[in-house]
Parts: C-alpha cells; sequence; structure tokens
C-alpha cells in the first residue's frame, strides 16, 4: 500500500470546521482549478498512455454515479469531462492536465456496472483498469465515487477488493447528497464508514458531495491537491 503522508500539529479549527491549513490548502487548490484544465488524451489500451511525467488522481464509480458532473464541479468547468447520454459508454482511461505549467493529471476512468454492456466488453474493461491500477506509478490516490442515494453496492464492493490489491490508496466519495433526506444521508455514510474500515487501501474520511448545490467541493479540491502533492 501506498505511503500516506505523516500527520503534524495544526492549529484547531474554525466556526466552519476547517483549521488554517485546510483553508489554505483549498484556497489553493480553488486557484489552481480556476486556471489551466485541459484534456490531454484517451487511452483505449495501457500503450497509449501518456508518459508518467506528473502525479495522477484517478476517479471510477459506476455508471451514472454523476463523474462527470463531479469533474466538472471540481474544476469549475461546464464540460471538462463529457457526460455521455448512455452510462458505460466511455470505455477508456481520459487524461486532464491542471496547471500552467502543469502540476498534476486527472484520471477519468470508465464506469462500472453498466447492465447493458456484453461480458467481452467487461472484461476488457476489467483488465484496462485492474493492469492501469497494478502497474501505473505516478497514480497517487483514486477517488470512488458512490452514489449517496444507495451506498456501496456489490459493483463498488468489487472495486474496493480491485484496489485494495493493487495497494492502491483511496478516497471514498458520496455523490448526489441533495438528493438524499439528511436522516437517511446519515444511515448512508455510517454504513459507508464502517465498510471502508474494513478495507486496508481506504482512506477513513469519507466525503460527501453535491455537484448540483457544490457541497463539499471545496474540501475534495483541498483533498486532491493534497495527494497530489504526496
Amino acid at each position: 500500500m501506498r505511503r500516506e503522508r505523516g500527520s503534524a500539529t495544526r492549529p484547531g479549527p474554525d466556526a466552519t470546521g476547517m483549521d488554517q491549513s485546510d483553508e489554505d490548502l483549498a484556497e489553493r487548490a480553488r486557484r489552481l482549478f480556476s486556471g489551466r484544465v485541459e484534456f490531454l488524451k484517451s487511452a483505449p489500451a495501457l500503450k497509449f498512455l501518456p508518459d508518467p511525467d506528473f502525479p495522477e488522481i484517478a476517479f471510477c464509480g459506476r455508471s451514472n454515479v454523476g463523474k462527470s458532473s463531479l469533474l466538472n464541479a471540481l474544476t469549475g468547468r461546464r464540460a471538462i469531462a463529457r457526460t455521455s447520454v448512455t452510462p458505460g459508454r466511455t470505455q477508456e482511461l481520459n487524461f486532464f492536465e491542471v496547471g500552467e505549467p502543469t502540476q498534476f493529471r486527472l484520471v477519468d476512468m470508465p464506469g462500472y456496472g453498466f447492465a447493458k454492456a456484453p461480458p467481452k466488453v467487461v472484461e476488457t474493461w476489467r483488465r484496462l483498469v485492474r493492469d492501469f491500477l497494478r502497474g501505473r506509478v505516478p497514480l497517487k490516490r483514486t477517488l470512488l465515487l458512490v452514489d449517496a442515494r444507495h451506498g456501496i453496492k456489490p459493483v463498488d464492493a468489487d472495486m474496493m477488493q480491485m484496489l485494495d490489491e493493487a495497494a492502491v490508496g483511496y478516497r471514498i466519495v458520496l455523490t448526489k447528497a441533495d438528493k438524499v433526506k439528511e436522516s437517511e444521508l446519515g444511515k448512508v455514510l455510517a454504513e459507508t464508514q464502517a465498510e471502508a474500515r474494513k478495507h486496508p487501501a481506504a482512506f477513513p474520511v469519507i466525503h460527501v458531495t453535491s455537484s448540483e448545490v457544490k457541497r463539499g467541493i471545496e474540501e475534495l479540491r483541498g483533498a486532491v491537491l493534497a495527494d497530489a502533492e504526496i
């Protein structure tokens, strides 16, 4: 498993729940993401991957989990990530560069759990993702997106196992939090935290987000930047 950044003594949190270093990190992340964010290339196979020159943060999740919307919200763009009409349509690794000059890359991984895909397509996806996770040296962290309306499903648990086996540290991000009542959201959050504790590669903090109302986006930007700087 990749080593985590060591903890250090920091000023306590303010009334917003964020301490000074968190606020500084969030501001740096906001400035960075408000600048250059450009699509680099798509890789349908490992031989098409870009050179491993910069840290990478990958995003994965079930089809229709809201991955494109979250990427757009994080980068402050309307269409930096293509929103497919048919979930599961994009079966390539899509790379985006952040910063001028480039500071790190975002990797939009193919969605999984698509019911209409033939077995051959599913197997191709599994092989591409598994080999990428196991062999990509600059991959610093993966963000596993989980729909807050449903919680962790069997296909998400399968992905968590794949990440554990690849020894890739990952954060679980609950999406579409605005679509769930707070009481239900609290239950899903508690269940997700309990499941995360069973997985050695899972980061202990669960992020609750909504691309539509921008909930948790600022904090997640800061987390992405911190991960890229490990």
